[in-house]
């Protein structure tokens, strides 16, 4: 099972708000997902990031694949996620 970090949307129209899950490759984006770790919304000014830190370094260590976006909030939320 191949495992991934990336964002599901939510929210009404023009008013996004993402959840940033972990979540098998297989699954739909706003599908079912394994656990989630933190909150995005780009609505804000500044756009706020919520991430608990400990889990997404736990899911990167077991081998789960941030994608490039997620993987940019990551860096920017202090988590240190390699693409």
């Amino acid at each position: 099972m191949s495992v991934k970090i990336r964002l599901a949307r939510f929210g009404t129209n023009k008013k996004p708000f993402y959840r940033i899950v972990v979540t098998d490759t297989r699954a739909p984006r706003d599908g079912r997902f394994i656990e989630k770790i933190g909150t995005y919304d780009p609505k804000q000014n500044p756009p706020s990031i919520h991430v608990d830190k400990e889990k997404a370094t736990e899911w990167l260590q077991k081998g789960a694949r941030a994608t490039t976006t997620v993987a940019h909030l990551l860096k920017r939320a202090g988590v240190n996620a390699d693409v």
